[in-house]
């Protein structure tokens, strides 16, 4: 058969390497899968299958240094969720049987007990056999907290399943964004992350949570995920007339060749390694020492991201000898992996590593403050209508005189013709219409000082250097929102006083577990503002994936939306907000709103403020596009999300209600969720179109790389 497109060439900075038990671990898993039922009889698999894919290879190779046992354990893991899969599309996507689908999943997770004295049920099929038995036999020697991580991980590689099944049934494929995001739960590195933490060495409770340790799993997952969708395209697309996989994706959205498409997933793959290696070298070691790690706990951590990256490599190799891929014609760009001897010279090892460091350096070339003209604006697809607060008038009043006593206007970053440019109660009056005069007010002065926070920390501590003086003002200000009712801190500066006074009004009447997630909100956002303020002392332009996924902190989403999910009460149950339709509707909706802000706010900030955090810089960096098209690649994008958020609403939504048994009044409320996030949406776009902020006409009164005059930053106390 011949192949849709030429394989691109891999970037693979580290060689594969084979644990010497390969033989061992293929021996064992072809008895264990018989034993379990995989084999002779299952409908799915026979002996020639199991043999043709050599799950023991793949792990012999991603897993190169464990020793017998371990690797025979990790090899029936692999097995077991191959058979999954194959299973689930015989007997479910082929059929399109969702229910029966949805049925099967449901009863995996109770085969996963954190407690191992808690019964499990009688298993009915090979994949729950095969479950029960691996869990029993892996978990002991791993912790409560780890069996947490890696439950959750398992069930969303099943559950997101129902996902594939649904876009199979509507013919639909996904987006981008949408499509990197599932992807990561159906494809399975997550899980596959897990088992590496059982080869290699746990990771420390005190880190597994952090960005750094999120991103080298997320950079590690995409890579493995989209090297994946490059070698098995054939097989998805062509054989199983599956809609998930990556180039598929591309191709539609940008109207692309399959080829082109290919060549561009392999661009991002790359930029995702290059992620991992940036965080591993300079997050990851600033993490281990701001939470304290004990020497063995950094070892730990540090042989964890070795043997990421001997999956990566060793997940390649095995792609590149398994039957169940497309792999003629592959190659990678590892100079140690090319053609030596007569005919070859050092120049082509030259040629490779140049290429590669063109790839890395491109993050770091950008000049800053560069004449782009007037934003330019595309013509946005908005289905809902703007509503505007009748308390609006008062609000702009009143937020002067807030800001004044606070302190926000009198620190040199704003002054009254800035707060009023901004406008921010003309965007709160359309993000909830129906607020009364005092909500009005508390929701004005929540985005003046997001706003403020977000304006201050490039032009003070990014202009500056001074990424010290940025983590510490952030850990103040977290110590600023006292959960159980403690004593504030002694405001040193105007943000500060504004979130004390902001967090005393919101959390009066709130639980502790409120004051926990809007604590956590105010966290997420403000802590990537420092992130933001490290790429700035870089000149570091981020990699596309990780620079959408932070700009929804950037952007405050979590704050809103926190918000918006207080006014719908204890109506909804907290797993229907955890489900996958509503973090895709919200994600959708997020998304759509920070791009809106990135296409306005470009001539501001890529010409006035010399800022690296826009989206179509971003895409025009990556791309090496000119604005015009980089502009029509966000538009196209914000449009997609758009639809997605449409698309959610009409028919996820409506499958989720039924999945859950959502009473009457849980219902409603979820359509007053839905109805704010529409609101949300509309409110922002007009306020964008309305506010001078940014105008070119009121930019045109700034001075290009204005920092305020400000005295030396102040030596804050230290936290207690």
């Amino acid at each position: 058969m011949t192949q849709p497109f030429e394989l691109p060439h891999f970037y693979l900075p580290h060689p594969a390497r084979l644990n010497p038990h390969v033989d061992e671990a293929r021996a064992h898993s072809t008895r264990w899968a018989r034993g379990m039922g995989m084999l002779e009889g299952s409908g799915i698999w026979e002996q020639a299958d199991l043999d043709a894919h050599d799950y023991g290879l793949l792990c012999a190779y991603t897993h190169p240094d464990c020793d017998g046992p371990a690797l025979s354990l990790v090899t029936d893991w692999y097995v077991w969720v191959f058979f999954f899969d194959d299973h689930f599309l015989d007997m479910y996507k082929r059929t399109q049987d969702r229910a029966a689908g949805k049925a099967h999943l449901d009863r995996l997770p109770l085969f996963m007990p954190l407690d191992l004295s808690t019964p499990v049920p009688e298993p009915q099929n090979p994949v729950e056999a095969g479950l029960a038995d691996l869990w029993a036999r892996t978990v002991p020697s791993m912790s409560v907290d780890w069996r947490r991580r890696f439950a959750v991980a398992t069930e969303h590689l099943l559950n997101e399943s129902l996902w594939e099944l649904s876009n199979i049934n509507e013919g639909r494929i996904a987006n981008p964004v949408e499509y990197i995001e599932m992807r990561r739960k159906v494809g399975g590195a997550p899980w596959s992350a897990g088992l590496v933490e059982y080869a290699t060495a746990e990771v420390p409770a005190a880190v597994a949570g952090t960005r750094p340790l999120r991103v080298l799993m997320e950079t590690f997952s995409d890579a493995v995920h989209l090297r994946n969708d490059l070698f098995s395209y054939q097989r998805e697309v062509e054989d199983e007339g599956e809609n998930s996989n990556g180039v598929l994706v591309l191709e539609t959205f940008f109207g692309c060749t399959t080829q082109q498409a290919a060549d561009t997933v392999n661009d991002i793959l790359t930029s995702r390694l290059h992620q991992f290696e940036h965080t591993a070298f300079t997050e990851v070691p600033a993490v281990a020492l701001e939470q304290g790690l004990a020497p063995h706990e950094v070892a730990a951590v540090a042989a964890y991201t070795k043997g990421l990256q001997d999956w990566q490599s060793g997940g390649h190799e095995w792609h590149m000898r398994s039957s169940r891929y497309m792999n003629k014609g592959a190659k990678s760009t590892a100079p140690w992996q090319s053609l030596t001897g007569p005919g070859t010279s050092a120049a082509d090892v030259g040629a490779l590593l140049a290429s590669a460091a063109a790839e890395r350096l491109r993050a770091y070339r950008h000049v800053p403050f560069q004449k782009v003209g007037p934003s330019r604006l595309p013509d946005f697809h908005m289905p809902f209508e703007v509503e505007l607060s009748p308390h609006l008038e008062g609000a702009r009043r009143r937020l002067t005189d807030w800001s004044h006593r606070m302190g926000i206007l009198e620190e040199g970053v704003w002054d009254e013709g800035k707060l009023a440019a901004a406008d921010l109660p003309l965007c709160s009056a359309g993000l909830d219409p129906d607020a009364t005069e005092e909500a009005l007010d508390l929701s004005s002065q929540w985005l003046a000082w997001g706003t403020y926070g977000d304006d201050y920390y490039p032009l003070v501590f990014g202009a500056r250097r001074d990424l010290a003086a940025a983590r510490l003002t952030t850990a103040r200000l977290s110590d600023c929102m006292p959960v159980d009712g403690g004593e504030f801190p002694v405001p040193v500066n105007a943000m500060e006083r504004a979130l004390i006074d902001l967090w005393t009004r919101t959390t009066a009447e709130m639980t502790p577990d409120g004051r926990r997630t809007l604590r956590a909100a105010v966290d997420v956002m403000t802590e990537s503002w420092v992130w933001e303020v490290s790429n700035q002392l870089h000149n570091r332009i981020p990699d596309p994936v990780d620079y959408l996924e932070m700009r929804r902190a950037t952007f405050g989403s979590d704050l809103t939306l926190s918000m918006c999910r207080m006014g719908q009460g204890p109506a909804i149950p907290p797993e229907v907000y955890r489900s996958g339709p509503v973090r895709s509707l919200e994600n959708a909706a997020i998304d759509y709103a920070c791009l809106v802000n990135d296409v306005f706010s470009y001539q501001k900030e890529i010409e006035y403020e010399g800022e690296i955090h826009n989206a179509i810089l971003v895409v025009q960096n990556f791309f090496g596009c000119d604005y015009p098209t980089a502009l029509g690649i966000v538009h196209d994008l914000m449009t997609q999300r758009m639809r997605q958020f449409e698309h959610v609403v009409a028919h996820e939504l409506p499958v989720l209600y039924e999945d859950f048994g959502l009473s009457d009044a849980a219902r409603d409320a979820m359509g007053n969720y839905v109805a704010d996030l529409q609101n949300w949406l509309a409110g922002i776009l007009n306020w964008h179109r309305t506010v001078d902020r940014y105008k070119a006409e009121h930019l045109a009164r700034r001075t290009h790389g204005f920092v305020p005059d400000l005295p030396p930053a102040p030596v804050l106390p230290a936290r207690h």
